[in-house]
C-alpha cells in the first residue's frame, strides 16, 4: 500500500482506483441508529404485537400513500439489483488495480464481465435466501410474542424471549456476515486468478476452507477486531476535525478515497492471507521485482 499510494504520492490514482474501491464496497457496508429509547416501561406492546392490522388498515384508507409507498419500495429493489451489479464487477477492479499496482477502470470492467456477472448472480441469490430465512424467523418470532402475551403472562414475560430472538437474530446476521466475507475475500480472488465463476472457485474453495476452517475463523475474527479500530479512529477523527472528517466520510465517492490506504491495505492482505496455502491460490505476480524494481523472482528463490 505504501509503495503503490505513497511512493510516489498521485493524486489522480488515489482518485482512480478509490473510484474501484467505491465499486467494490457498496455492498459491504451497512449502518443503522437508534433513538437511545430502550427501556421496556416505554413499549407499547399492543402497538407492536398488532402493528400489521393497524398499519394494513391505515394502508387501505390511505390509497394514495399506499401507492406512493409501492413505488418506492419497487425503486429500492431496483436499486439494491442496480448497486449489487455494480459492486460485482467492482470487486474485480479494484483486486486487479491492487495485484498489478494500476489505476484502470475500463480495462478491467469489460476484461472481467463473465466473472463479475457470475458473482453478481451469487450475491443477489445468498442476499434473498437470507432475507427470506430473516422474515421467516422474524414472522415466527412475532407470532410466538403475540400468542405469549395473549395468554395474559404481563408484559414481563415477553422481555426474555425478546432478547433470545434478538440473540437468535444476531447470530443469522453473524454467519451470513461470515459467508459474506469468504465469498469475497476468498472466492473473488481464486476467480479472479482462474477466470472461472463462481460455482467452480467455491468448489476449489470449500475443501480448503474445511481443512484449515480454524484459520480462516481467525482471519474473520481478526478483521473485524481491526474494523471495530478503524471505527473508532473514524470517531476519533471526526471529532479531531471538528466534524470535518465526518462530512468527508459522509460523502459517496469521496469517502473510500479517503480512506483508500485501509481499504487497500485489508484487499492486499486477503489475498497474501490466501496465498500462504500453496502455490494454486498465488495471486500477485510471481516476478515481485517488476514491482519493486529489485531482488529476484520466487522462483530463482526456489532450488
Amino acid at each position: 500500500m505504501k509503495r503503490a499510494l505513497f511512493n510516489p504520492l498521485d493524486l489522480k490514482k488515489w482518485f482512480v482506483v478509490g473510484f474501484t474501491a467505491f465499486l467494490s464496497g457498496l455492498t459491504d457496508f451497512g449502518g443503522g441508529g437508534g433513538s437511545g429509547r430502550n427501556r421496556s416501561s416505554d413499549i407499547d406492546w399492543e402497538d407492536v404485537l398488532y402493528f400489521p392490522e393497524r398499519a394494513t388498515e391505515w394502508l387501505a384508507d390511505n390509497p394514495f400513500w399506499a401507492t406512493i409507498i409501492a413505488v418506492a419500495a419497487v425503486f429500492f429493489v431496483v436499486l439494491i439489483v442496480l448497486v449489487t451489479w455494480w459492486s460485482s464487477r467492482g470487486k474485480f477492479m479494484f483486486l486487479d488495480n491492487v495485484v498489478h499496482d494500476r489505476s484502470r477502470v475500463a480495462a478491467p470492467w469489460n476484461e472481467y464481465r463473465s466473472e463479475g456477472n457470475s458473482l453478481f448472480f451469487w450475491s443477489l441469490s445468498l442476499g434473498v435466501i437470507v432475507m427470506v430465512m430473516t422474515i421467516a424467523y422474524i414472522v415466527e418470532c412475532f407470532i410466538s410474542l403475540r400468542a405469549l402475551y395473549e395468554s395474559g403472562e404481563g408484559t414481563h414475560a415477553l422481555i426474555i424471549p425478546v432478547i433470545l430472538m434478538a440473540l437468535g437474530l444476531a447470530a443469522v446476521m453473524l454467519v451470513y456476515g461470515f459467508v459474506e466475507m469468504l465469498l469475497y475475500d476468498f472466492v473473488v480472488p481464486i476467480m479472479y486468478r482462474n477466470r472461472i465463476t463462481t460455482p467452480n472457485a467455491i468448489q476449489q474453495f470449500l475443501p480448503l476452507l474445511f481443512s484449515q476452517f480454524f484459520y480462516f475463523l481467525g482471519y474473520g475474527l481478526f478483521t473485524l477486531f481491526v474494523f471495530i479500530i478503524i471505527f473508532f479512529g473514524i470517531i476519533v477523527a471526526g471529532f479531531a476535525t471538528c466534524c470535518v472528517g465526518f462530512l468527508l466520510l459522509a460523502l459517496p465517492y469521496i469517502n473510500a478515497v479517503v480512506l483508500l490506504p485501509v481499504l487497500y491495505t485489508m484487499r492486499a492482505f486477503n489475498v497474501e492471507f490466501l496465498e500462504q496455502f500453496g502455490n494454486e491460490y498465488h495471486i500477485f505476480p510471481r516476478d515481485m521485482s517488476a514491482l519493486t524494481g529489485t531482488g529476484p523472482t520466487i522462483e530463482q528463490q526456489q532450488p
